[in-house]
């Protein structure tokens, strides 16, 4: 148990990534009731954008001048997927029945990661991701990697900013209305359209940023990372109520936990000991889900039609 701290650390870092990539789905799903199967992809291309800008950069440039770069370029790249798909692949099928947007998004979920893996140079491998110079740090018993550190800022920025956007801006005022009555909001003249959009945009934005917490963590980024990270994603926005920006950190916190103190802790209990270990985390992660949705389907923080967002 002497491991418990570090464990609960590591565990809230996972999370805190979860959470910034499942903020984009429980957006989305607040204000156009769209599971946006291809958010998984906007992440990993928002990996790719920050890896292209670093190796843009002249030789010799240090990290503390390329990562505000390589931030900028992550969010571009993504951003403007996930408008693009809003526009040309979402957008026609708003009217369409509910299945149809679902199957456009898995379908271009896989062409992104496609896309990627057959026209950027070397993405058929893992391509290294440049590290934060310096560290590890220590803080008692507690180790933080170097590269986490730039994740444990950036989660409680991007929640604050998130929070003050939606609740003090005109444009997150009409996002809060066009998630209650899109109808309504659009006769009182609210630009759904736009709002949508935004929507869109600003859960890209999350999504570039955990993709660059991901490279500096795991010090690599792959085509095929956006799939199993954003099905967790989906699973922290079920978990937290899907609709609910908050519930949506709430619940990748609560996934990441899970699944760092099961990794570790379930192979110690008598009977258990084949179910322990780093190959089980993400098993145990849906089982979780599993379990939430059977006791508490609505999610942690519950779902209420007037905070969906």
């Amino acid at each position: 148990m002497h491991e418990l701290p570090q464990q609960l650390v590591n565990g809230l870092l996972l999370g805190s990534m979860y959470g910034l990539v499942a903020i984009g789905y429980t957006m989305v799903y607040g204000i156009v009731q769209l599971i946006n199967f291809a958010h998984g992809e906007i992440f990993m291309t928002g990996g790719f954008g920050a890896l292209t800008v670093w190796l843009m950069l002249p030789g010799g440039t240090t990290m503390w001048i390329a990562l505000p770069l390589m931030i900028i370029g992550a969010v571009i790249v993504a951003t403007l997927i996930a408008v693009g798909a809003e526009r040309f692949a979402y957008r026609p099928l708003r009217n369409a029945p509910r299945l149809a947007p679902l199957i456009t998004a898995i379908g271009l979920s896989i062409a992104l990661q496609q896309a990627v893996w057959a026209w950027y140079p070397g993405a058929e491998s893992s391509l290294i991701f440049p590290e934060i110079p310096g560290g590890p740090f220590h803080l008692g018993s507690v180790t933080i990697q170097t590269g986490d550190v730039f994740l444990l800022i950036a989660a409680p920025i991007s929640m604050a900013f998130l929070g003050f956007f939606v609740k003090k801006t005109r444009t997150g005022r009409g996002m809060q209305a066009t998630a209650q009555d899109p109808d309504t909001a659009k006769l009182m003249g609210i630009n759904t359209d736009r709002i949508i959009t935004t929507a869109f945009a600003l859960g890209a934005v999350f999504a570039a940023i955990g993709a660059v917490a991901y490279g500096l963590k795991y010090g690599e980024v792959q085509f095929k990372m956006g799939f199993l990270l954003g099905l967790k994603a989906f699973t922290a926005a079920v978990l937290g109520g899907i609709g609910n920006i908050y519930g949506a950190m709430v619940g990748g916190l609560v996934l990441g936990l899970a699944e760092t103190l099961t990794t570790v802790y379930v192979a110690d209990i008598p009977g258990f000991e084949q179910l322990g270990g780093q190959s089980w985390g993400n098993t145990w992660a849906f089982v979780l889900l599993i379990l939430v949705l059977l006791f508490r389907p609505q999610g942690l923080l519950g779902q209420r039609v007037a905070d969906r967002v």
